[in-house]
């Protein structure tokens, strides 16, 4: 395994428990293919779920960024926005 998929796979985990803290139901069945409208997540658990990550990282998600946002459908959408954003700040 590379570092980068060392890395994804970390950064991942991290989300996945973040999400998990603002789903609704049972967080155990939490994939990286699983739609957020599954999970109950709409703008306002969003919204604190980008604020957990921006904390959990060091980053921070530009507004017009954060609207885009709400266009992201799975966790993956999430872990592949979230990788961007800690790519760029190294």
């Amino acid at each position: 395994m590379s570092a980068a998929q060392g890395e994804t796979n970390s950064l991942g985990q991290t989300i996945l428990e973040k999400i998990s803290a603002h789903a609704e139901g049972d967080v155990s069945t939490i994939g990286m293919d699983t739609p957020l409208s599954d999970l109950g997540i709409h703008s306002l658990e969003l919204t604190e779920i980008i604020f957990d990550l921006e904390d959990a990282f060091g980053i921070e998600v530009e507004m017009n960024t954060a609207e885009a946002w709400e266009n992201l459908e799975t966790v993956r959408d999430i872990v592949e926005a979230v990788r961007k954003l800690v790519q760029a700040k190294a």
